[in-house]
């Protein structure tokens, strides 16, 4: 066998193999041998099989079996001998030649691959005692236990006919019939009786519900409104469409008094029993939002003390992650950069300047944590490298078994499940 380093720049690394055909011929016998002992061919009592004869019916296969060890020895071996960490599945380079194949196969060739990887950097871990960083306490008032008991009392709420005469406003609830048009022609789910509209929800079609607004029970107002554009039926989605409303019903919100029976509505034992899961919850949730703050600023800190190279396939990776989901996202809300103030080129920077720091403090907190002898759990575990596997589609088989062979490629995966960056 001979390995050649072609490449060594920065933390890109690339080597070429050559494993002779005499090696791979003696690991082919080897392995025949081993499976003479138990092949189950008609014509020969079991495992008695002579091995020249497993050679002509399983020879190519088997050899594939011992390339592909080949490739995975040697591989590692590269990576023990000059104690290289890549930073994900190195990519093998095999030949194409279809002539050179076959002779590999055939067992008359020598098996010349390439390896290309990027390595995880070194960086020198600084001192952080020095860090300035405050952890805050949110108490929770009687002002905060009062917001959540009328947004509970909102939600809960009951309705009261209103006065005969009186006019619909933002809160109350209407009983409608309905039957929409587009075009003059109804369409399929454009007809409805005795539907409950409550002003100023945002359950209907924009626009809808504020044009009820001044209406009383028994008029027949005409709404005319455009479905949006993202509208989840395409035959629907921008089109202008006119509705025959008529209102049968007009309500207004009952104001809800909170105490014992409110409680009990809605499954407590009584007012205090509510008041102190309101307290509890509550002081959770500003625990958790304290939580993330201070995670934030521990991140932002370390972001302005590190700066090192980065391995460009896994900033691509997270960059495309990012992008992916970004598209998505305005595709989905049917908006344009030009809506959010910006161009594509500069939001290409803004991300990948956001990629590029993911995986700086990904490294970073991994050495940290490795350092530390912080443990995650198996599950957190699988879940991270589950996320990075669907970063490589295509790959997904080899980038798996590269992490599952690979402990120490683990030390980019794990601050990620603690990151919040």
């Amino acid at each position: 066998m001979q390995v050649t380093e072609t490449l060594s720049s920065g933390l890109k690394r690339e080597f070429k193999v050559v494993v002779n055909a005499a090696e791979l011929d003696h690991e082919l016998n080897a392995r025949l041998v081993e499976l003479a002992g138990r092949a189950t061919i008609k014509g020969f009592r079991p495992g008695k099989v002579p091995v020249p004869h497993l050679k002509r019916v399983y020879g190519k296969s088997a050899m594939a079996e011992v390339v592909q060890k080949a490739i995975d020895n040697q591989s590692k071996a590269i990576m023990a001998e000059r104690n290289l960490k890549p930073a994900y599945q190195p990519e093998v380079k095999l030949p194409e030649s279809e002539a050179e194949v076959n002779a590999i196969m055939d067992g008359k060739g020598d098996l010349a691959f390439s390896l290309a990887f990027e390595v995880i950097p070194d960086f020198t871990v600084q001192d952080h005692s020095g860090l300035d960083l405050t952890r805050h306490v949110v108490e929770v008032t009687e002002a905060h236990i009062g917001e959540t008991m009328k947004r509970l009392t909102a939600q809960a709420r009951s309705f009261e006919a209103k006065p005969e005469g009186a006019v619909a406003d933002k809160g109350d609830r209407l009983t409608i019939d309905f039957a929409g048009t587009i075009e003059g022609k109804a369409f399929d789910g454009g007809t409805a009786e005795d539907v409950p509209i409550e002003i100023g929800a945002g359950q209907f079609i924009p626009g809808f519900e504020e044009q009820l607004i001044g209406a009383k029970a028994g008029d027949a107002p005409t709404v005319k409104v455009t479905f949006p554009e993202t509208y989840g039926v395409k035959e629907l989605a921008g089109k202008p469409a006119e509705f025959a409303v008529k209102v049968t019903a007009l309500e207004a919100p009952k104001e809800t008094p909170i105490d014992d029976d409110f409680a009990k509505k809605i499954g407590f034992e009584d007012l205090a029993k509510l008041t102190d899961m309101v307290k509890t919850r509550t002081a959770t949730e500003f625990a958790q939002m304290t939580a993330m703050k201070l995670k934030r600023d521990v991140l932002d800190a370390l972001d302005k003390l590190y700066s090192f190279e980065l391995p460009e396939r896994l900033v691509e990776a997270e960059f495309g992650s990012i992008w992916n989901a970004l598209s998505q996202e305005m595709a989905k809300s049917a908006k344009s950069f030009a809506d959010e103030g910006t161009t594509e080129d500069e939001a290409r920077k803004e991300y990948r300047a956001i990629a590029e720091r993911r995986v700086r403090l990904g490294l970073v907190l991994g050495t940290l944590g490795e350092k530390e002898g912080v443990a995650v759990n198996e599950q957190e575990l699988q879940q991270a490298l589950m996320n990075r596997v669907r970063q490589f589609p295509g790959q997904e088989k080899q980038v798996f078994e590269h992490y599952r062979k690979n402990p120490s490629a683990l030390i980019e995966l794990s601050p990620r499940l603690r990151r919040g960056f």
